[in-house]
């Protein structure tokens, strides 16, 4: 009598960038970072076995692999890729563990802003230690962007300032640090629309101080932050500083 193979059911499932970009996000300990920094936040009602580390970490994975911000398409995505997903985190995952309520309570707990500077810095260091980055050269710099949405409270982002390319427009300000010349960001902070750029610098400069320490380094600036203000206070903790003088502070002649 011949013997009968036993059925097997087959499932597959396209794996895709997934593998390379968690181990990205494994070596550089974003989950474990996020779990200890904001170990407080998880809402109470949260159920499965994911710590909100791992959440935020398939969120990355998604946000990188398939280029989209809107929450309610993680669900879907995370259903269709559960199998490889549960073998990369080594546990059961749902794709309710992805719901939109659920990560609309991920993004109301990272603006906390001193456990997002927490966690910057540790990100940041873990970052240069992991690549050997050379962290003695940093840019810093502002930008404006526009937004057709109205101006809702005076407190808010979004608020009518001098503008560069529409006036007509409100917009808000970015201020961004980054490793020079690799470009590597290492704080952001979003600011309203209506304030001047020379107070945005020296904050920029001590988040970057509290990863890599004070001294010995140099922040390369606009005209805007050669502030007397903000190049006194990198003279104060033994940094320096590179950019161009405002023709109020020495005259063209």
């Amino acid at each position: 009598m011949d013997s009968v193979c036993p059925e097997r059911l087959l499932h597959v499932e396209r794996v895709d960038d997934l593998p390379v970009l968690f181990a990205c996000l494994d070596r550089l300990g974003v989950a474990e970072l996020l779990d200890r920094q904001l170990k407080n936040h998880e809402h109470h009602f949260w159920k499965g076995q994911l710590t909100f580390g791992e959440v935020v970490s398939v969120w990355l994975a998604f946000l990188l692999s398939q280029g989209d911000h809107r929450l309610y398409r993680l669900e879907g995505w995370a259903k269709e890729h559960q199998r490889t997903l549960q073998a990369l985190l080594g546990k059961p995952v749902r794709a309710l563990d992805f719901h939109d309520d659920r990560l609309a309570d991920v993004l109301d707990c990272l603006p906390q802003e001193e456990s997002w500077q927490a966690l910057e810095a540790d990100l940041n260091g873990q970052a240069v230690r992991v690549y050997d980055l050379e962290a003695s050269l940093i840019r810093i710099d502002t930008t404006t962007a526009n937004s057709y949405c109205g101006v809702l409270s005076e407190h808010g982002l979004i608020q009518f300032g001098h503008s560069k390319d529409r006036d007509d427009l409100p917009q808000l300000k970015v201020a961004v640090a980054a490793l020079d010349p690799l470009g590597m960001p290492l704080t952001a902070a979003a600011l309203p629309g209506n304030g001047a750029d020379d107070p945005v610098y020296v904050p920029e400069i001590r988040k970057v101080q509290v990863a890599f320490g004070p001294g010995g380094k140099t922040y390369v600036v606009d005209c805007k932050g050669t502030a007397l203000a903000t190049r006194a206070y990198l003279a104060s903790t033994g940094d320096y500083y590179l950019g161009p003088l405002s023709l109020t502070v020495v005259s063209r002649e």
